[in-house]
This record gives C-alpha cells, structure tokens and sequence, in this order.
C-alpha cells in the first residue's frame, strides 16, 4: 500500500472533524440559497430539507474526493452529478414547465428539458452548493483541509440522511408546494429522460475519479494577484446571470435560445480552464482561495436583489442583513488568513 493510500486510510480511520463537517452542512445551503434570496426569512423552514439534501450531498462530495486525493475538478464534477440529481430527479424544475410568474416556459425547452434554466442551475448549484462552501470551510479548518473529516461509519450515515433528505424535498415540491400553492398538475417526466439523467450521473462520477491528479502544481505557471483574481471572477460571474433574466423576461426572448445555450457553455468553459490554470500555479495562495470564494458568494448576494422589489418587507430586510453578516464573516477569514501568513513568513525568518 503506499503512503498516500495509508494516510488517507488513516485519516478516514481517525475521523474527528466534526466541527468542519457540521460547519460545511450548514454552509452549502446557507450560501446557495439564503445569502442569494432564493430561501427567503418568510419561508426559512424549507432550510431544513435544505440541509439534509445540500448540506449532506456536498459533505459527501468532499469526503469522496478527499479519500480520492482528489482535487477541485472532482468537486466540480460531483457538484453537477449533484445538480442533475436536484433538478432532474429530487425537484424536476428543469424537467417540469417552469411554474413561476413571469417565465418563458416555452424558451429553451426542448425534448422536456429546460435548457436554459438547467444550465443556469448546473453552473450555479456545483459552484455556491458545493466549490465554494467546500473552500470556505477548508479555509476556516486549515489544518484540516487534505484530511476526511468523517469515518465510514459516519459517511454512511450522511449518505442516508441525504437520502432521507431527498425524499423530504420531492415530497414537499412535487406533492405540495406545486399542485397546492402554485396551482400547477403534476408532472411526470419521461423515462428515457430520467435514464439519461442516471447515466450523466454516472458519467460525471468516472470523469471525477479519473480527474482526481488535474490541477497538481505546474513550476512554470504564474497566477495574478488575488485581488486580480476577485476582480476576473465577478466579471465572469455576473453574465451567468443573463441566462436567468432570459429564461424570465417580460417578452419573448430575440436571442435564439441555441445561441444563448452555445454561448453559456462557452463561457462556463474559458472559466473552468482560466481557473484551472491558475490553481495549478505554485503562486497559488490560501488568499487566491479567499478572493475566488468570495467573488462567487458576492456575485449571488448582489444578483439575488433582482426582483426584490416583489418580496415581502421581512424578506428584504432579512436578505440585507444576513448578507451583510455573510461580508462580515468573510473580512474576519480574510484577517484570520493574513495572520497565518504573518506567522508563516516570521517563521521563515
């Protein structure tokens, strides 16, 4: 067995990281859906199922891809298996029309699939569910952060909890929330579609263990400053958005919907390799870290006003607020960060 292999048999043995775990189950919810508005003060309790479905499935992402040695393409491959799996199979807002006021339910579906709104929600669910809140915890428990923080016992138990979980939120959507509050019948999407969607799971799970060494340090690459890096993230960030304010405009979209659908995979994709390559750099910090997680939280706390002038008064003053903690408590890990290296450099000396 070699020592890579052993340390991580060893780690997942030991367990103990309880406080990182727990901390990492509160956050893939918190940061997706209630720093974004999408889970809003009137409605706070759907943040429990929340949290088994979210909470639990980017628990489990982490603790595979950690005893894989795995890096973050493996996250964000898991993170669209887990994606596909809410919105194909748990809730089926990207097979089912689009029962919200104000959607072009007709725009981009195709073969019974919401094109334009299951791309949105890929890109947005495997990076704020699952990138992000993985980063931030890994930054809070540093010392952690290449260790399982479960043992198998309690991976298992995530692992039915998620499941558990997940029932709870398909009950609530399909057989409450649509038919009694949003008056819309039940949908029944097909079976080769729900095949498929088992199959692209699959797929993106092989794909995650076989990508377990991408991202290793290259000596000749060079990352910017992480400031530089803030600054590029929120420019790649906010577009992402179009996608939604075409998929719910106030007319029929002009742009064709292929092209709209062409272009976002596009620009998912110079972001995947722009990152890519600067994560592989030896430049690459704990401060590159920060500023990548907190332009991604950023730019879903700021995008997730639109609209806001619909929302119940609680609800805005409630998002206001606790986006307001959430900028808080990012200068805090940032001046926690700059500490560590302070500590760092005197030691070198």
């Amino acid at each position: 067995m070699s020592s890579t292999v052993q340390t991580a048999a060893q780690s997942s043995r030991r367990g103990g990281g309880a406080g990182a775990a727990w901390t990492l189950v509160f956050l893939a919810p918190f940061i997706a859906e209630v720093l974004s508005g999408a889970t809003r003060v009137s409605y706070i309790f759907v943040f429990i199922p929340e949290v088994l479905t979210w909470g639990c499935g980017a628990l489990i992402i982490r603790e595979v891809v950690r005893r894989w040695r795995g890096g973050w393409p493996s996250l964000l491959m898991l993170g669209m298996g887990l994606s596909i799996a809410c919105e194909l199979f748990i809730d089926q807002t990207s097979l089912a029309p689009l029962p919200w006021p104000g959607a072009q339910v007709d725009y981009g579906r195709v073969w019974g699939v919401n094109w334009i709104f299951f791309l949105f929600m890929l890109g947005f669910e495997s990076v704020l569910v699952v990138l992000v809140p993985v980063r931030v915890t890994e930054l809070i428990f540093s010392r952690r952060r290449d260790e399982p923080w479960l043992r198998t016992r309690g991976l298992v138990i995530t692992s039915l909890i998620f499941l558990l979980g997940s029932f709870i939120a398909w009950y609530a959507w399909i057989k409450r929330a649509r038919p009694m509050m949003l008056h819309v019948p039940e949908y029944r999407p097909a079976a080769i579609t729900l095949a498929a969607a088992g199959v692209a799971i699959a797929v993106l799970a092989v794909e995650a263990y076989l990508m377990r060494g991408v991202g290793r340090t290259v000596a000749s690459r060079h990352t910017p400053a992480a400031w530089v890096v803030g600054l590029v993230a929120l420019a790649l960030g906010f577009p992402w958005y179009a996608l939604l304010r075409l998929q719910f405009s106030e007319k029929p979209p002009s742009v064709p919907f292929g092209m709209a659908l062409a272009v976002g995979v596009a620009w998912a994709g110079i972001a995947y390799l722009l990152i890519r390559r600067w994560t592989s750099s030896p430049q690459w910090s704990d401060l590159h870290r920060w500023a990548l997680a907190f332009a991604a939280t950023l730019v879903c706390m700021v995008a997730g006003f639109d609209g806001s002038d619909t929302w119940l008064r609680m609800d805005l003053i409630g998002k206001i607020v606790l986006n307001a903690i959430a900028l808080v408590g990012f200068l805090m890990l940032l001046r926690s960060l700059s500490r560590r290296g302070e500590g760092v450099a005197e030691q070198r000396i």
